[in-house]
């Protein structure tokens, strides 16, 4: 099946599967306070909205980054809204949010924004006790480069879950070579809460689905400059059981830099323990015009990028982490 086709066909399910989601409406594109990246947030806690877009390359704001010439360029939006997340418990119940491949069992209860931060809290429509907040603000030491989302996934139904999934995918269309770039992603195997990963950008954000890379090469595995190909990153995580009454934190970065160099130092200055680039057709050995990030903290790895203010090399880290796994597990999962 062309990519083409794919998306044709994804589109239509999207259209189909609307209708069961929940439709607020809401949605804003925010703006780093150093003006050199925006995030548009739609109203479920996906990316990609036309509310507010500052986009000159797409109808709508996922990820953009100022370009030298002071163009704001995208890098999810054009071709498809191909970005969304999603989650499951138990096995048998999902709720998830992508305007491309359908979204559905998600109830918004409550949205707000500023200029440069946005909150999106939501719950499973058919499990109202569970519920995701996405925070997003600048990052906190790669702040002209990194928009950090705190996700806070809460127990409040009663009973306790098992199984408890999290999807987030997201189909890289990085600019100047919309179409036809390179993905890397790294990190897949010190993250011991991933359970699938790939280059399929277009999948469905729903956890409980099965889906498969474009290129079978990258299944599980890191990979570096893969390409060029019309592809993006998928990432399932399985955080296990959530006890009632409590929480599980992680957090999700998006950004870009204007080279490697830039980014590498971006995603080790936050911690960042998997993550994707995206880079243009020609763009792939210095990074420029731009390097597109796509990253996780606090879903079970190590750092893998050494960080530029001086905190220790990853292989120091990867033994700390081993040594405090336990102490580890029980900051991230949390009682209310």
């Amino acid at each position: 099946m062309s990519i083409f086709t794919k998306k044709l066909g994804i589109s239509l399910i999207a259209a189909l599967a609307l209708g069961s989601a929940s439709q607020a409406f809401a949605g804003a594109t925010i703006i780093n306070p150093a003006g050199t990246v925006a995030i548009g947030v739609d109203n479920l806690g996906q990316l990609n909205t036309s509310t507010g877009s500052v986009a000159v390359n797409a109808s709508a704001t996922g990820v953009s980054y100022k370009f030298p010439d002071g163009s704001w360029r995208d890098a999810t939006a054009p071709g498809c809204l191909c970005e969304g997340w999603g989650v499951s418990v138990n096995g048998t119940t999902s709720g998830y949010a992508n305007n491309d491949s359908g979204s559905a069992n998600l109830t918004q209860t409550a949205f707000s924004s500023t200029a440069s931060t946005a909150s999106v809290t939501t719950q499973l429509t058919s499990l109202p006790g569970l519920t995701v907040t996405h925070a997003f603000t600048p990052a906190t030491n790669a702040a002209t480069s990194l928009y950090r989302v705190h996700v806070t996934i809460t127990n409040n139904t009663g009973v306790d879950v098992n199984d408890l999934k999290y999807v987030r995918v997201m189909d890289w269309d990085v600019p100047p070579t919309e179409f036809d770039e390179y993905v890397t992603i790294k990190g897949t195997a010190t993250t011991s809460f991933l359970e699938l990963s790939h280059d399929d950008g277009f999948e469905t954000s729903n956890p409980l689905a099965s889906t498969t890379p474009i290129d079978p090469s990258t299944l599980n595995v890191d990979f570096t400059d893969n390409g060029p190909n019309d592809h993006g990153a998928y990432f399932r995580f399985n955080f296990g059981g959530l006890a009632d009454k409590n929480t599980f934190e992680f957090d999700i970065f998006y950004g870009a830099a204007g080279s490697e160099d830039e980014a590498l130092a971006a995603i080790g200055a936050e911690g960042i323990e998997l993550y994707s680039l995206g880079q243009s057709n020609g763009g792939q050995r210095t990074g420029a015009p731009a390097t597109f990030i796509f990253g996780f903290a606090g879903v079970g790895g190590v750092a893998i990028e050494p960080d530029p203010n001086g905190v220790p090399e990853p292989g120091t880290l990867l033994l700390t982490g081993l040594a405090l796994a336990g102490l580890w597990q029980s900051r991230r999962v949390r009682q209310q």
